[in-house]
């Protein structure tokens, strides 16, 4: 669409205005192209005709739905009077003083006190995206924050802005966020040093001035750091160009550095009197400005804060003292009088009060002082001359010291807050915040100005680059084709100022020269760029200044005292002088080589852009202007390594004067600080975005029914668009979004708006054609009737006569009466009908229905015993299978066992046989040596006797000992070969055996691979046990050569061969260890043979029965035909029956061919005969097992008979049965005891049998007859004893199914007991419920009772007295397992409510019971310490029907207060675990989510998008919040939480919820619409809904929600006139008048038909609302708690019936 297009009729345009700058007119005729005029119609309805050209057409106003938008940006048409007409509507109306423009926060200053900083605000802020609440210094701090933490890149925050403005206050802010949302966890408190720092710079860089109360006289960069976890660990400032000049000069009503007037209203405390200063008003330096006094602050109160924050900054009174005086110092020496002496010379007196007071301050002496304050010296080459100075030079020489010592006082106090602000370890990331002069013009500029302009031009220059480059990144990102935009470039204005041979550059050349002065460097400043540099020039009446044409604007320099400034120069004298001082502070200010202070240390390493000019001699002084340039290339060296950010302060109005918008100078500022820069590069291409969903949502009226039907979004947009506008270059398809031109938007708006205007006038015009034809059918019904009424009245008058008229009424009465008694007849006649057919007609549905209920009872029943019954079998069926199959795995199991058994046997008979001769072949050794040792022993004694025939000796044993050498060697051999053969018969009989394994179980080659490797492993064995014995033998060969030795050292020989036997001993002790062994191994293989056996047995016995119970009870179409379809889906649901039965047949069978082709080899082995015996005392185990499963059977019987009979009283003979039963029980468990007492007395005579068998079979083993006869024997004795045995053991299975008769009968009678009952059961509905629970505890206690019914069994029912016995030791088992490790998630649902706490209370009463005050106490501090270390971080009357539970002995009133205490703690812990659940899902839940679906639109969000999305389905909604509630309310009731604690904790979930949302609201002008109104009390009914359904309205939660049910209400009403003001102004009781003004101030229409607020009728509404005496507190305390009342509610459960659940794991715990 052509912008010549869009000037049509109604239309606004902006027109320039010398007032307003800009003013806005209505087009009166459409443009057409070519016409000179376009006719407009003035606001004051005068007409105009506007003087235009094609190509300078007025600039198009917005839509109204388009002002006073969060982001400039988001305009459709950007252009200054856009700009500023929506900054005018935010500020001045909305009362909103932060704006977006692009990455830009415009900040205005209102100069009053906003409740828009609290902490409240700063935790709103925290965590939340840009786009999604209303522009802030805090959004803008949140996002540096968050990139930081994200991206861990270092970030910016950039303040500029013109001298009050705001810019300090924005920092400070900006600060205060970073310290509050990165709390550390130490305690050094580094977040409050931090902020302290700021009113210290403050003290000495501020002052006040024409502008501001409150102005930074120098740039200050202060570097936050942070580390690893985003928490503030330090921080460091760098400083810019302190304004030294106001230290001596102050211009009309602006004073000096605020610390000098709180210094001097201090100066009558104790502490500052030897400082000897007075008021202000007393010193040059302070009264220059005519006003020392700045209205509503109180510098004595200043001051205060100041020491306290160098206190909090670790700066000790001494150092503080230090300070104090040289700035009093300063003071005085401004005070001191210099006088003239003539025309060339000046004096000052010694006796100078002043003089002497900053000499003594400073350990001067005065009398040089006074010499060199008007003298200087001049060094030459020959020479040094003294030289006078004339009154102007020596106090210039004075005011340069004075500037010179505060300069270097400044710089001291900067690096000593620095190095309070250091901090240990390593920095990770930091966030920057630059508070820096803006761009300054004042009718005189001087060098002050040219720096910082020339710092601006930087700091733009930067600006302009970083927007370019997120502006190409956008592009690139959504793949739009990248067209080169034409940007200001400032870089010529750069050279200009600090390139060679550039204006800096110059001056700090004529500063070089000893006569150089202002004129002359002007003068080359004219040679080199008047008529050669455009942005240079020379005013026309002036020859002391120049002209620079800066980004900004053009301005005048003065060069008056531009060297000077440059040079900052102090006599040398003066400075030795004060190099010599006593005072070590002032001393080290000026030593010769001071170590500059570094203010960012070692923490950053910066290069910089370009080569810093260096002095090249050391006498050379660096200048003012080159220390400047140096630290700005480091500052934006900084600034290019990090993320900036951009926060620009505008000045509304130069009076001061709240909310006031003065155009004119803001357009000046927007100009000078790159707002508009900004506007105009996004506006030369695409300056508006949507993102596709925005759009369908937005535009979506616009688009055909064809159109809506397709399915992706996308496509729509693009054919909707190629619809609308045919022009295709006014916009581009990105990724994720479309751009559009400037004014695109609006012409959308207009299509839309149209298309709504059509829409209402269709809906107006048949609304309008109904209610018109309603009302005229009704006035035509009426027409009718009058004249039907008229019209027969005349009729009758004229045709009717007087006896006529009667005779006709005497007709009609006649008439009448025959009329109701034929009516009256009939009626009586239908109705005594009626009244027949409905008796006869109820009687039979009654009839009918009285049947039908008796069948669906006698059904009922009927189904309860079938359905019963059918289950029992069902459960049955499946136990039994379950059964079988558990017994098949363990046959299976045993029989590998076997096998295992077998072989390790086999391997053991070998063992045995090969140790049995290697023994036989020790013993012979043995003996061989005891004679050698006796033979020694005899050649000894002969060699003391027969000295002389030693040798001869000595030979023949030699020969006797090689003799026996030979003889062991053959011996030696012959062991071996048998050790060889003995080795290969293991080996065949191993490979037979794996053979024969292979040939039985072929199936399970796993399993043979297992067994082989065993076999292998002990084979191993066997060889190392082989191998050993060879080393043994080895071991005899160097005993045999150390006999050798032994003939000439006898002694030693004889010692040996002792030792020796003493070893051959032990080893022999060892074999019969082996034998041993071996033989208890035989006895295992044979056990579990014989077991295995008599398993086998028994399996096919029960498999047997098994089949034939199947077989039997089990017919598969009976049991189809009386089941139901149900019924045998549930039969089936783990398998079904019948393929159960034949897989039983089948595993029958297999198990029955493998058992009997194993049972052959069994039953041949003699040794079997031993394994009875431990089989027969393994039954009897058995048979001990089952009978204390009977036990603890009949035990939870006995519970449940006694239970029945306590419950059911109307039973009077169920006691005896309990009886008859219980000595039944008695008699069989004495007769059983007995015969387990035989059993173990036989058992143990056979043991010893075999034991005795044993040791004489190991002393009798040295021939293997004698071992095969007492085998012979045994076996016979075995045999005899085993029958007796079997004799026994067949006895106690008779008893035992006696006894299993008995049980039967005992459960069929508990079960005829309850059946009886359960008429009764079903009348007792709170009895039945009672006892299924008790059913449950006792089937889950049955396992612990079990251990107590072992020890004894009573011989009737217990009578519990509500006590846990315990023991002191398992004390801390007991809070253990009660307290620490209960899990309640699993377990809850089991058990009472509170069952821990009635547990510790029975352990209470018991230690009372006892009298046991040490044991009670410690109780009773366990259990405290257990809740605290839970938690981290009732009761003034007893019920009647507890105080028989009350305690006795002693007194817990003293632990009551602590329990409290604990309570109360444990509620807010659990109120904080339940907010920070269900904070997050709150606002997206209640303010974002459309409930009304399809009432709300989107709007333009501009460069700032929300990060939600109403096509997010991920997101939260209504539901989340309600299900989130319920989840509570849910796991608050299973816990069996008091009511009364439930409904206030909802009570404090619904205030959470309406304070969050409300102080979302305050926060989000986007949301504070009529339809988002509509969408909160919809969301609020909801939660009313859930209330009334939870049945907690008593619980005073739906009062919370009472603030944001009428902010709601307050979007939805009418806010145009007074009554309207009124009725805001007395239905809004819950809202403050602050919250009532924010909401009217921040009302956002969504489309043309609504309306805005006024600014006429928010100010009625506060007028009225000023009688209200309330909080000026904006946000809602979400972590207000309201207080907590804890009712005494008695428990319904007895003590002495509680069960103890096994998962509690306190089996120690006995009840008594």
């Amino acid at each position: 669409m052509a912008v010549a297009e869009l000037y049509t009729q109604y239309n606004r345009v902006w027109i320039p205005d010398p007032e307003e700058v800009w003013k806005s007119a209505e087009i009166a005729k459409d443009y057409r192209v070519g016409d000179k005029v376009l006719r407009l119609l003035l606001e004051d309805g005068t007409e105009l005709d506007y003087s235009v050209n094609p190509e300078s057409l007025p600039p198009l106003r917005n839509p109204d739905i388009l002002v006073g938008e969060n982001d400039l940006t988001a305009l459709s048409y950007l252009h200054e009077p856009a700009v500023l007409h929506n900054l005018r509507i935010r500020f001045a109306e909305s009362k909103l003083i932060y704006t977006y423009s692009g990455i830009i926060l415009v900040a205005m200053n209102p100069y009053k006190q906003l409740p828009i900083y609290g902490d409240a605000i700063i935790h709103a802020y925290s965590g939340q995206n840009m786009g999604d609440m209303d522009p802030h210094i805090f959004a803008v701090a949140e996002e540096a924050y968050k990139q930081m933490a994200r991206n861990n890149r270092n970030q910016s925050i950039i303040v500029s802005g013109e001298s009050g403005a705001g810019k300090t206050v924005s920092a400070r802010y900006a600060m205060r966020y970073f310290a509050t949302v990165s709390k550390s966890g130490s305690n050094a408190h580094v977040e409050d040093k931090v902020l302290a720092s700021n009113p210290i710079t403050e003290a000495v860089g501020n002052a006040k001035t024409t502008r501001n109360d409150n102005s930074s006289r120098f740039g200050k960069y202060t570097e936050i750091s942070f580390d690893e976890q985003n928490q503030i660990i330090g921080a460091n400032m760098r400083t810019y160009l302190l304004e030294k000049s106001r230290v001596v000069f102050q211009s009309e009503n602006e004073r000096n550095y605020h610390i000098f007037y709180q210094l001097c209203a201090s100066a009558q405390q104790s502490e500052f009197k030897h400082l000897k200063l007075g008021s202000a008003e007393e010193f040059n330096y302070t009264r220059m400005g005519g006003n020392t006094v700045i209205e509503g602050v109180n510098d004595r109160a200043e001051m205060v804060e100041t020491q306290k924050t160098f206190t909090l900054l670790g700066f000790k009174e001494d150092f503080q003292m230090d300070v104090f005086k040289i700035l009093a110092a300063i003071l005085h020496l401004g005070n001191v009088q210099i006088t003239a002496v003539g025309n060339e010379r000046s004096s000052v007196s010694e006796d100078d009060s002043h003089l002497k007071v900053f000499c003594e301050l400073l350990g001067l002496e005065s009398g040089r002082v006074a010499q060199w304050l008007c003298n200087r010296k001049i060094v030459t080459s020959s020479e040094t001359v003294v030289k006078p100075m004339t009154r102007p030079q020596a106090v210039n020489a004075r005011d340069a010291l004075a500037k010179k010592i505060y300069a270097h006082l400044f710089d001291f106090i900067v690096e000593r807050i620095n190095q309070a602000l250091q901090f240990s370890g390593k920095q990770h990331t930091f966030i920057g915040v630059l508070d820096i002069y803006g761009f300054e013009t004042f009718d005189v500029n001087s060098f002050e100005q040219f720096c910082i302009n020339y710092a601006n031009e930087k700091l733009q220059q930067q600006f302009n680059m970083h927007v370019f480059k997120l502006e190409q990144e956008e592009y690139m990102k959504e793949d739009i084709p990248w067209t080169l935009i034409d940007f200001y470039d400032n870089q010529p204005v750069i050279d200009l100022i600090e390139a060679k041979m550039g204006i800096l550059e110059l001056l700090d050349e004529e500063c070089l020269l000893p006569h150089g002065t202002d004129e002359n460097w002007l003068q080359k400043l004219y040679n080199n760029f008047v008529n050669r540099n455009p942005l240079f020039e020379k005013p026309r009446m002036s020859n002391t200044s120049f002209v620079i044409q800066h980004f900004a604007d053009k301005v005048e320099y003065k060069c008056e005292g531009f060297l000077e400034k440059n040079r900052d120069t102090v006599y040398d004298m003066l400075v030795e002088i004060l190099r010599a001082s006593k005072f070590h502070l002032c001393a080290n200010f000026f030593q010769e080589n001071p170590t500059p202070p570094s203010p960012f240390g070692s923490m950053i390493t910066v290069k910089s852009a370009k080569q810093v000019i260096k002095p090249n001699s050391k006498h050379f002084r660096t200048t003012v202007g080159n220390k400047f340039r140096s630290s700005l290339y480091l500052l934006m060296e900084t600034l290019n390594a990090t993320t900036p950010h951009y926060v620009r302060c505008i000045k509304p109005n130069d009076e001061k004067l709240p909310f006031e918008f003065d155009s004119k100078r803001i357009v000046q500022q927007l100009r000078a600080c790159g707002v508009l820069e900004t506007i105009r590069i996004s506006a030369q291409s695409y300056p508006s975005r949507w993102t596709y969903i925005e759009f369908y949502s937005r535009y979506g009226i616009l688009m055909t029914k064809q159109e809506l039907s397709f399915s992706d979004k996308k496509e729509v947009c693009k054919v909707v668009l190629h619809r609308l506008i045919q022009d295709s270059n006014q916009y581009q398809f990105g990724k994720t979004k479309i751009f559009f031109r400037a004014g695109q938007v609006a012409y959308l708006e207009k299509l839309r708006l149209d298309k709504l205007r059509q829409s209402c006038v269709m809906i107006q015009k048949h609304m309008r054609g109904w209610l018109q034809r309603k009302k005229f059918l009704r006035e035509r019904r009426a027409a009718l009737i009058i004249q039907q009424y008229f019209r027969g009245q005349q009729t009758v008058r004229k045709a009717i006569t007087a006896v006529a008229l009667k005779e006709a009424w005497a007709a009609i009465i006649i008439q009448k009466h025959c009329r109701g008694y034929l009516v009256r007849s009939l009626y009586q006649l239908i109705r005594m009908a009626t009244i027949t057919m409905q008796a006869y007609t109820r009687g039979f549905l009654a009839r009918r229905r009285y049947r039908k209920m008796l069948e669906e009872h006698k059904a009922v029943i009927l189904q309860k015993y079938a359905r019963a019954w059918l289950a029992r079998r069902r459960f049955q069926s499946i136990r039994r299978f379950v059964l079988n199959i558990q017994l098949t795995y363990r046959v299976q199991r045993l029989q590998k066992k076997l096998e295992d058994q077998n072989k390790e046997n086999h391997g053991l008979v070998e063992k045995l046989t090969s140790l049995a001769a290697l023994r036989a072949g020790d013993v012979e050794k043995i003996q061989k040596l005891e004679a050698e040792l006796e033979r020694a022993a005899t050649h000894r004694r002969n060699y003391e006797e027969k000295g002389k025939r030693y040798r001869d000796a000595v030979e023949e044993k030699l020969t006797k000992l090689q003799k026996r050498n030979s003889e062991l060697e053959t011996q030696k051999e012959q062991i071996q070969l048998k050790l060889q053969e003995k080795t290969e018969e293991l080996k065949e009989k191993m490979d037979n055996l794996t053979k024969q394994l292979f040939d039985d179980v072929q199936k399970e080659e796993r399993q043979r691979m297992l067994l082989e490797k065993s076999f292998e492993l002990k084979t191993q064995d066997y060889e190392k046990q082989i191998q050993s014995l060879k080393e043994e033998i080895k071991a005899l060969k160097d005993k045999k050569m150390q006999l050798q030795h032994l003939v000439e050292e006898e002694h030693v020989t004889a010692e040996g061969l002792k030792a020796e036997v003493a070893r051959l001993s032990k080893q022999v002790k060892t074999i019969s260890e082996f034998e041993k062994e071996i033989e208890l191994l035989q006895a295992q293989k044979i056990d579990v043979e014989k077991h295995v056996q008599s398993q086998k047995r028994e399996m096919r016995e029960k498999m047997s029965e098994i089949t034939k119970q199947l077989l039997e009870s089990y017919d598969i179409e009976d049991v189809r035909s009386r089941l139901s379809v149900e019924d045998l889906e549930h039969l089936n649901e783990d398998g079904e029956l019948w393929f159960a039965y034949e897989g039983l047949k089948k595993a029958t069978r297999v198990l029955e061919s493998h058992f009997q082709s194993q049972k052959d080899c069994y039953e041949k082995e003699i040794e079997a005969l031993n394994f009875k015996v431990v089989h027969l005392s393994q039954e009897i185990n058995h048979l001990q097992k089952l009978f204390r499963e009977e036990n603890d059977i009949n035990e939870s019987i006995r519970h449940e008979v006694t239970r029945l009979t306590s419950e059911n009283m109307m039973i009077p003979d169920f006691k005896q049965q309990i009886s008859e039963l219980e000595k039944q029980k008695q008699d069989l468990e004495i007769r059983l005891n007995e015969q387990a007492e035989k059993m173990k007395g036989k058992l143990e005579e056979l043991s010893n049998q075999l034991h005795r068998s044993q040791e004489e079979e190991g002393t009798q083993r040295k021939a293997l007859e004698a071992q095969n006869e007492i085998h012979t024997k045994e076996k016979e004795k075995l045999i005899d004893k085993i029958q007796e045995m079997q004799e026994a053991s067949d006895h106690l299975k008779k008893q035992f199914e006696t006894e299993s008769e008995v049980k039967c009968n005992f459960r069929q009678e508990a079960s005829r007991l309850t059946l009886e009952n359960r008429d009764l059961e079903e009348e007792l509905d709170m009895k039945d419920r009672v006892i299924k629970k008790l059913q449950d505890q006792v089937k889950t206690l049955s396992k612990t009772t079990g251990k107590a019914n072992d020890v004894h069994s009573s011989s009737g029912p217990k009578e519990y007295l509500g006590m846990l016995q315990y023991k002191r030791e398992d004390e801390a088992k007991l809070i253990q397992n009660l307290i620490l490790d209960l899990k309640p998630r699993g377990v809850v649902v089991n058990m009472i409510p509170g069952l821990p706490a009635h547990i510790l209370f029975m352990c209470v009463r018991y230690a009372d019971s006892l009298n046991d005050a040490n044991r009670l106490k410690s109780l009773m501090n366990s259990t405290i310490n257990g809740i605290k270390q839970v938690v981290k971080e009732f009761m003034k009357h007893n019920s009647p029907q507890q105080n028989k539970n009350c305690l006795n002995n002693f007194d817990l009133s003293e632990y009551r207060q602590i329990l409290s205490d604990v309570a109360i703690r444990i509620y807010h812990q659990f109120i904080i675990i339940m907010e920070k659940n269900i904070q997050p899902i709150i606002v997206p839940g209640m303010l974002e989510y459309e409930s009304l679906q399809g009432i709300s639109g989107l709007k333009p969000t501009g460069f700032r998008k929300r990060s939600s999305s109403i096509d997010d389905t991920d997101g939260y909604t209504m539901t989340s919040v309600l299900q989130q509630l319920s989840y509570f309310y849910t796991t608050m009731c299973q816990n069996g939480l008091d009511p009364e604690l439930v409904r206030q904790a909802v009570k404090q979930l619904f205030f959470l919820i309406g304070a969050v949302t409300l102080n979302s609201l305050f926060l989000r002008k986007d949301m504070c619409s009529c339809r988002k109104g509509m969408q909160i009390r919809c969301n609020i009914s909801y939660l009313e809904e859930w209330l009334k359904d939870k049945n907690l309205q008593n619980s005073l939660a739906k009062e919370t929600l009472e603030p944001l049910s009428q902010a709601a209400w307050l979007l939805q009403v009418k806010k145009t006139t007074d009554s309207d003001a009124k009725e805001i102004y007395e239905c809004c009781t819950s809202l403050s008048a602050v919250q009532i003004i924010k909401i009217l101030n921040s009302y956002t229409p969504i489309d043309d038909f609504e309306k805005r607020v006024t600014p006429s009728f928010v100010r009625k509404v506060q007028a009225l609302l000023n009688s209200r005496e309330d909080s000026s507190q904006l946000m809602l305390d979400t972590k207000y708690l309201f207080q907590v009342t804890f009712p005494f509610t008695p428990s319904p459960h007895a003590l002495e019936m509680i069960q103890i659940p096994s998962s509690f794991k306190l089996g120690f715990l006995s009840r008594l």
